[in-house]
């Protein structure tokens, strides 16, 4: 008799740790940008009201994405969804570099027990494969509840550096009654930049808010957020929002969780020295010319 119960025992256990093993899960998010506003346009005469309307309206399309985390106890990849283009929508140049400054493009690969990720990235008609640490955030975990999807979450808060090489992360320029005055002038003259970048800046940190759910007890979310205890379903760092709209438990056909091996191998500090390098000079190509970036979509 308690040979049996021993044997029933080790059965369960190991019925327990491979039911561990196995377990994995997908979440679908749905992440929204507020769009910028083009003002430094606006005392250019090449741009009319509408015009100006339609650019804002095609930039927050962009900055509207559908992503998917597929992840288990250890490890996850993070991708957006890929959608057909709308005719004569096609990707451009600045349509696919903005993609990569906006959380898109690539297989965002997080292993939390190693605590190192791995994204492939396309820039410029280059391949990188940016591998390092995962930035650890010191999570400040509030009692403040909520409801998404029917999982009770918990809020936590936490302060990062914004990242120079990701658009989301910048701020409008808050100009002084000198600035002011100084750009009316220019437009009465007509001696104006409207270059797109210059009208905004990079803040000194960001605070995060995320709602986490200990009823999916991993230690994971959407893009390099991750060290909650369990998965998080909403993140807000002031203008981006990312919000858990899907949840698939142990579905039967799983999925490789696995990180790309394209591209050259190469740190996020040199990868973002690469970007802001290219962004310079885009900027430079660009400064005084109408408009600022070229149209989207061509």
């Amino acid at each position: 008799m308690k040979k049996l119960f021993f044997y029933m025992t080790l059965m369960l256990v190991g019925a327990q740790m491979q039911a561990q093993k196995d377990f994995q899960g997908m979440a679908v998010y749905e992440s929204k940008t507020q769009a910028p506003k083009f003002e430094g346009m606006r005392g250019n005469r090449d741009i009319t009201p509408e015009m100006q309307k339609s650019m804002e309206e095609r930039m927050k399309k962009m900055l509207e994405k559908t992503f998917v985390l597929n992840f288990d106890k250890s490890a996850s990849i993070y991708k957006e969804e890929e959608k057909l283009e709308t005719p004569g929508q096609q990707q451009g140049g600045f349509r696919v570099m903005f993609g990569s400054l906006t959380g898109g493009g690539g297989t965002f690969y997080k292993d939390v027990k190693t605590k190192s990720y791995t994204v492939d990235k396309e820039f410029m008609g280059k391949e990188f494969l940016v591998v390092d640490s995962l930035p650890k955030l010191n999570w400040k975990l509030e009692q403040e509840t909520k409801q998404i999807g029917g999982y009770n979450c918990f809020k936590a808060t936490a302060v990062k550096a914004p990242s120079k090489t990701d658009f989301r992360n910048f701020r409008p320029k808050k100009e002084d009654d000198k600035d002011s005055k100084k750009d009316e002038a220019k437009k009465t003259s007509g001696d104006i930049k409207t270059n797109f970048a210059d009208n905004f800046e990079m803040p000194k940190e960001i605070v995060v808010t995320a709602w986490y759910t200990p009823e999916i007890p991993v230690n994971q979310g959407p893009e390099n957020y991750w060290g909650l205890p369990g998965l998080i379903l909403e993140i807000n760092d002031g203008t981006t929002t990312i919000l858990c709209s899907k949840i698939v438990l142990n579905a039967k056909e799983k999925v490789e969780i696995k990180p790309s091996k394209k591209g050259k191998v190469v740190s996020q500090k040199e990868y973002d020295e690469t970007v802001i390098k290219k962004m310079e000079e885009f900027r430079e190509m660009n400064r005084g010319r109408a408009g600022g970036p070229p149209p989207m979509g061509r």
